[in-house]
């Protein structure tokens, strides 16, 4: 199967969208398929040396910086996507959370007549609310209009699934993702690095993500004013400065990724996210592979993933007061922290890339049949 990835975001850049695209890529080319990622350009100098990483050839489109938040960027009109959809003979296109870049991918897709798979990722409309304090509807009326354009769209959390039908969205099915069990796992915990956190034995609590607005880190700040926790936050963006006020004594590493975050999510005690826009939060998952408790907002993606009592709490989105006490609680039973990190790594230990890769290529073979039965 010949197959064109156009994504928002690829390696280097560090986020759900470029993960997932370059796990897809990396599994498609594992089952004997090829794949052709199609990406914004990165900013200068980065894209060709990231590039000889990718398991697949990746064409680059031109882009900008998104004003106030440099690390995104924006794709600019281009000829270059449908040349590669022809240029690459795709028999379909796969379409990595589109909104700007995928929007061009799925207008070449519909006039070269190329099925389209559409991956809704990313909540635009809980965005709106955020950064203007408004346009939700316009992003839902956006949304709509492109998902609507696929052949399929596919949905990574029952929560996602029902927002995209209840705003009518048509022939959505789900499909979560995966999590690498293998570099994510209990065994790395690292004693070393945690003295290094922690020199006073302090319990360590850790957010890993972005650092931006929506994500709402500053929820951690009750977290930083318990006796004998260490708050540690591993990520990037725009918040940052105002984060390092807003949580004092809180440790702060950076983008961190590979195994070196591997480590550090095994070495923590209780993983905290904060963010009530996620679709699914892979983050939650690499937490629970590594056997660490989580605290999340009882909203989007970590409802499907959290398991309440058993492999974490669920807290009420945006509640700084609930999300304090939920690791305060786990901070002083250390039974408890523990039967929840081995419950969550056995959760995820079969949602491996593989076998969500197998998924989606089963998905794309149903979208295939019912064209060929139309064209008939």
């Amino acid at each position: 199967m010949r197959v064109v990835i156009v994504t928002e975001s690829f390696p280097p850049d560090v986020n759900g969208v470029a993960h997932c695209a370059l796990q897809t890529a990396r599994h498609l080319v594992a089952r004997g398929h090829s794949p052709l990622v199609v990406a914004p350009a990165t900013a200068a100098g980065t894209a060709a040396g990231a590039d000889l990483q990718a398991p697949c050839p990746v064409v680059r489109v031109p882009s900008l910086p998104l004003p106030g938040y440099p690390q995104v960027r924006v794709a600019l009109p281009s000829r270059r996507v449908a040349g590669a959809i022809v240029e690459h003979r795709a028999d379909i296109v796969h379409l990595a959370s589109p909104f700007v870049l995928g929007v061009r991918g799925m207008a070449a897709a519909a006039r070269l007549g190329v099925p389209a798979v559409a991956i809704y990722q990313t909540d635009l409309a809980g965005y709106a609310r955020t950064y203007v304090h408004a346009g939700e509807a316009a992003a839902w009326r956006r949304i709509r209009s492109v998902h609507a354009a696929a052949d399929l769209t596919l949905a990574p959390s029952g929560v996602a699934l029902r927002d995209l039908e209840a705003h009518g969205v048509p022939r959505v099915k789900l499909w979560r993702r995966g999590v690498d069990t293998v570099r994510f796992r209990p065994a790395l915990r690292d004693e070393a690095l945690r003295r290094e956190l922690a020199p006073n034995g302090e319990l360590i609590v850790g957010y890993v993500g972005r650092l931006a607005p929506e994500k709402q880190v500053e929820l951690l700040a009750g977290v930083c004013g318990l006796d004998g926790v260490r708050v540690v936050v591993v990520g990037d963006g725009p918040s940052e400065p105002g984060l390092r006020e807003a949580l004092p004594g809180a440790v702060f590493l950076g983008r961190r990724t590979g195994d070196d975050l591997a480590r550090i999510f095994a070495s923590l005690d209780v993983f905290a996210h904060t963010g009530p826009f996620e679709t699914f939060c892979q983050t939650v998952q690499e937490a629970m592979a590594s056997g660490v408790p989580v605290v999340a907002p009882a909203a989007g993606g970590p409802l499907d993933l959290v398991a309440h009592g058993r492999t974490g709490l669920l807290v009420p989105p945006r509640d700084a007061a609930a999300v304090r006490d939920a690791v305060s609680s786990l901070a002083g039973d250390p039974a408890l922290r523990a039967a929840y990190g081995a419950a969550g790594r056995a959760m995820v230990e079969g949602r491996t890339w593989a076998a969500v890769g197998d998924q989606l290529i089963g998905h794309y073979a149903d979208v295939l049949t019912a064209r060929t039965a139309v064209a008939a």
